[in-house]
C-alpha cells in the first residue's frame, strides 16, 4: 500500500472548486454557477460568503436520472442562456464539481458567448484538482486564454484607471492590497509600475494584465497563468520582495527581465533595502516555528520570520514544487531549513513531534493537533496570508501577530491541564466507566451482542 494512501493521507485543502468559485465571486459584471451535488453548493455557498463574495451562486439542480440521460447538461445549458443578460454580466463562469465531472457532463459544448456575454465552463473535481489555490490558476488561466484571443483579433477595453505611462509588472496571486502599493513604490526607481494583480476583479483588467513588461509570480503555482503570459510573449520572474534578501534578488531580477540599466536597479535598491532592513530590526521574533499551508505564499513567509530571526524548523506546503519556487526552496534549504511540497496532514504533524515548536502555523486541523499538545497554533489562510508581506510593512504586521501566539504557551498549558483526563477521539468525554476504543477488526456483530449483554453496566 502507498504511503500516502487514506483520506488524510494527502495535502490538506479547501474544496478545489472554492478556488475558482472565489474569482468569479469576486469579480464585477460575473456569474458563476455551480453544477454538483446540492451539499457541496450549499457548503461552498456559505463558506464563499464567509469569505466576502459579492454575489449568490447559481446553482442547476439534477437527480440520477437528469445526470445519465444528458438532461443536466440541457439543464445547465438552458440556465445559462437565461442568465446571459449584457446588461447584467460580462461573462458567466460554469463549474463542474466531483459528481458531474465524473459523469463526464460535457460542459464544454456550451456556446463560446451568449448575447455578448462569455461563457468560461471549467472542470474542477477534488478527485483531479488537488488544492484549491490550484483551482484559482485553472480559472485564472482560461480567461487570460479567452482575453487574450479577444485581444489578438481587435481592440479592447482600457481599464477603468486607463493604461500606464510607464512600463507595468502583472502580479500573479492574492495578496493584501498594500502589498501591491509597496511594491509600485519599490519599482518607481526603475521607471516602472505594478498592473494588475492576478485573479482581476473585472474582465477589462484581464487586457491590462496581458499588457505588461514581465508577470511576477509572487504565488509559484500559477503556471497555467504564466504560460498564458508565455503565449502573449510575456516571460515571468519568480519570488516577491520578502525581507532584505528577497528585495535585492528580486528587484535585481525583475529589472534584468525588464532590461532596465545596472545604475536603475542599484537606485531602486538603494531606495528600498535601509528601510526594510529598519523595519525587520524593529520586528523580532524570537521562537521555534513550524510553517504549513495550502495558499502559495508560505515559503515566502517562512523566508521573512528567518530574517526577522525566528528559528524556522520546517516549511510544508500542500502546492507542488514549480521552477517558481526554485529560489525560495534553495534559500530555505541553504540554511538547513526543510522544505517540502505536496505535504500532507501526517508530514506537518511529523514536523510538529518532531521539532516540537513554540509556534505552529498551517491548516485547522494541524493548529488543533498542535494546541492538543500545548502548542499555540495559527490557521494560516485566515490569520498569516490575509497580511502583508511585501517591503516595510511585512515585518511588522508577521512579528505583531507571531509573537503575541507564542504568548499563548501558558495558556495553553493551563487549557491542557483543565481538560486532561476527559480522553479522545472514541473515549472523549467523562465517563463512569472508561469505554473500550473500537477496533478496526473487531466484528460488528459481536460488538452488538456484547452491548446488548452489557445495557445497564456502569450507569
Amino acid at each position: 500500500m502507498s504511503e500516502r494512501a487514506g483520506p488524510y493521507n494527502q495535502p490538506q485543502t479547501m474544496c478545489p472548486a472554492f478556488g475558482s468559485l472565489r474569482i468569479g465571486l469576486r469579480m464585477r459584471r460575473t456569474a458563476t454557477v455551480a453544477v454538483g451535488s446540492a451539499c457541496c453548493v450549499y457548503g461552498l455557498s456559505f463558506t464563499g460568503h464567509f469569505y466576502g463574495a459579492r454575489r449568490s451562486i447559481g446553482y442547476v439542480p439534477f437527480d440520477s436520472e437528469s445526470l445519465v440521460t444528458g438532461g443536466l447538461f440541457e439543464d445547465v445549458h438552458q440556465a445559462v442562456y437565461e442568465l446571459a443578460d449584457p446588461q447584467h454580466y460580462d461573462a458567466i463562469v460554469v463549474v463542474n464539481l466531483c459528481v458531474p465531472s465524473a459523469s463526464g457532463v460535457p460542459l464544454r459544448l456550451l456556446p463560446e458567448s451568449i448575447n455578448g456575454v462569455r461563457v468560461l465552463p471549467i472542470d474542477v473535481p477534488g478527485f483531479a484538482v488537488t488544492t484549491h489555490a490550484e483551482a484559482k490558476d485553472k480559472l485564472a488561466a482560461a480567461m487570460l486564454k479567452y482575453a487574450r484571443a479577444e485581444a489578438e483579433s481587435g481592440p479592447v477595453k482600457a481599464p477603468r484607471s486607463g493604461r500606464s505611462q510607464m512600463p507595468v509588472v502583472t502580479l500573479l496571486g492574492e495578496m493584501f492590497p498594500g502589498d501591491a502599493v509597496s511594491i509600485g513604490r519599490m519599482l518607481e526607481p526603475m521607471g516602472l509600475a505594478v498592473g494588475q494583480v492576478v485573479p482581476t476583479r473585472e474582465w477589462r483588467e484581464l487586457y491590462a494584465a496581458l499588457d505588461c513588461r514581465v508577470a511576477a509570480a509572487i504565488h509559484p503555482h500559477y503556471t497555467a497563468t504564466i504560460a498564458e503570459l508565455e503565449a502573449a510573449g510575456r516571460s515571468a520572474v519568480p519570488s516577491a520582495p520578502v525581507g532584505r534578501e528577497g528585495t535585492e534578488a528580486w528587484l535585481e531580477a525583475v529589472g534584468s527581465a525588464c532590461g532596465v540599466s545596472s545604475e536603475a536597479i542599484e537606485a531602486a535598491k538603494a531606495a528600498a533595502l535601509p528601510a526594510v532592513e529598519k523595519a525587520i530590526a524593529a520586528a523580532p521574533v524570537k521562537g521555534k516555528v513550524t510553517i504549513s499551508g495550502y495558499e502559495g505564499s508560505e515559503l515566502l513567509v517562512a523566508r521573512l520570520l528567518v530574517e526577522c530571526g525566528a528559528e524556522v524548523c520546517s516549511v510544508n506546503t500542500a502546492l507542488p514544487h514549480t521552477p517558481w519556487s526554485e529560489p525560495d526552496r534553495k534559500w530555505l534549504e541553504d540554511l538547513g531549513i526543510q522544505v517540502r511540497f505536496r505535504a500532507t496532514l501526517k508530514d506537518e504533524s511529523a514536523a510538529i513531534d518532531r521539532h516540537k515548536p513554540d509556534l505552529a502555523i498551517g491548516t485547522t486541523p494541524l493548529a488543533q493537533r498542535a494546541k492538543e499538545r500545548a502548542i499555540p497554533g495559527l490557521y494560516f489562510t485566515n490569520l498569516i496570508s490575509a497580511r502583508p508581506l511585501m517591503g516595510t510593512a511585512g515585518p511588522g504586521s508577521l512579528a505583531h501577530v507571531i509573537n503575541a501566539a507564542i504568548g499563548y504557551k501558558e495558556r495553553c498549558n493551563i487549557m491542557n491541564d483543565f481538560f486532561s483526563g476527559v480522553g479522545q477521539g472514541a473515549t472523549a468525554g467523562i465517563w463512569p466507566r472508561l469505554p473500550h476504543a473500537p477496533s478496526v477488526h473487531a466484528n460488528p456483530a459481536a460488538s452488538l451482542a456484547a452491548d446488548e449483554t452489557g445495557k445497564g453496566e456502569g450507569s
